[in-house]
């Protein structure tokens, strides 16, 4: 597997190195050596599945706070989307900056997010589904987030938002 940087510092796509034969492929999308030698944590507690019905489905932007911080990886294993990330570390020279990462089932790529940043998603296929390591239980109490509309984060999704949850659509602009 390749590790390869993003403008924003923490912030890695994974690419995956398959052993291909006449039978299909072998690929490893987790190694916990390939993290240590990286710096990357890589304490995985939770595994999670998201499934979106819709093309143009919007999701986040989420973080959680205080001590349920945790790090992300995504995958896309059907479909297509884009990965929105946003730092939100108030002392880095990112703040507020955003990137974003096309998954596609496909390609097979990762997106790593460490603690300190929002994330979010939007499908760019109907049937869209991914699966992400997390490295902390979610809490409910520390869920927190920004709103994918905020003017001040200049994010330009690909898509007309066609399906946003209640809660996401009322995350309040920053001040």
């Amino acid at each position: 597997m390749k590790i390869k940087k993003t403008p924003l510092d923490g912030v890695f796509i994974i690419k995956p190195s398959p052993n291909i034969d006449d039978r299909g492929f072998f690929q490893r999308v987790f190694c916990k050596k390939v993290f240590k030698e990286k710096k990357i944590e890589n304490s995985i507690l939770q595994i999670n599945n998201s499934y979106n019905k819709k093309k143009g489905t919007t999701r986040g932007l989420h973080y959680q706070s205080g001590s349920s911080a945790e790090c992300k990886m995504l995958r896309c294993i059907k479909g297509s989307l884009v990965n929105i990330v946003v730092d939100i570390r108030k002392e880095s020279k990112n703040y507020l900056k955003s990137t974003l990462i096309y998954l596609n089932a496909d390609n097979r790529h990762m997106s790593y997010i460490p603690r300190g940043f929002a994330n979010g998603l939007q499908t760019l296929e109907d049937d869209t589904e991914l699966i992400y390591f997390t490295t902390n239980y979610y809490n409910p109490e520390k869920e927190k987030g920004l709103s994918i509309q905020d003017p001040k984060l200049k994010i330009k999704l690909p898509l007309p938002i066609k399906v946003i949850s209640t809660k996401d659509k009322n995350w309040p602009f920053l001040k």
